[in-house]
């Protein structure tokens, strides 16, 4: 079967997202050009990931080829609105790839589904008929600092965590290795 590749150039949207609570969310990055929605499931580690690449590719382009970047999004791009729904998951992101194109002053993003095998470096941000299925989408700098921001809002909208070990706290409760599984019981005598 052939590749499919959606191809968002000026997208209307372009986010992070969730659906479920904290703890049991599922994350996703949607597209949205006109009429056309895209929706694919990524792991949460892959939107911090993102996010984290994307400011370093801006400095970069900044400085290398001395493009305009802000240094913070403007806050008029910055889209708090939830998911678009039905969310409807077109495929599992495994490998992302970032680029960017010189001639629309425009940072690349594409996200390519999970395969069985391989990804051979070459599929990423190319156009061949082999490979797997694929999102890419175009962001002025601005659009993709606005995207950042929303990205890293989204990964720590989490459970707050222990201040003990720092892992995530349950709203049922959290053994925490730090106390060694041991929470002395607090006596009325002493307090």
């Amino acid at each position: 079967m052939a590749r499919v590749i959606h191809v968002f150039r000026q997208p209307d949207r372009f986010i992070a997202g969730t659906v479920g609570e904290p703890g049991d969310r599922t994350f996703y990055l949607q597209a949205s050009e006109n009429v056309r929605t895209i929706s694919v499931t990524i792991e949460k580690q892959q939107v911090a990931v993102l996010a984290e690449r994307l400011g370093s590719l801006l400095e970069e382009v900044a400085n290398r080829f001395g493009a305009d970047i802000p240094e913070e999004a403007p806050e008029e791009l910055v889209d708090v609105d939830p998911l678009k729904v039905p969310v409807e998951e077109e495929f599992r992101v495994g490998t992302m790839g970032l680029g960017w194109d010189a001639e629309s002053k425009a940072v690349v993003i594409e996200l390519l589904a999970i395969t069985e095998g391989e990804v051979d470096e070459t599929v990423v941000l190319d156009d061949t008929e082999e490979g797997p299925d694929a999102v890419r989408v175009f962001l002025t700098p601005a659009a993709a600092r606005a995207f950042a921001e929303r990205a890293d809002r989204v990964v720590n909208a989490g459970r707050k965590p222990c201040p003990l070990c720092g892992e995530p706290l349950d709203p049922a409760g959290h053994i925490c290795p730090r106390q060694n599984g041991y929470r002395r019981e607090l006596d009325v005598s002493e307090g």
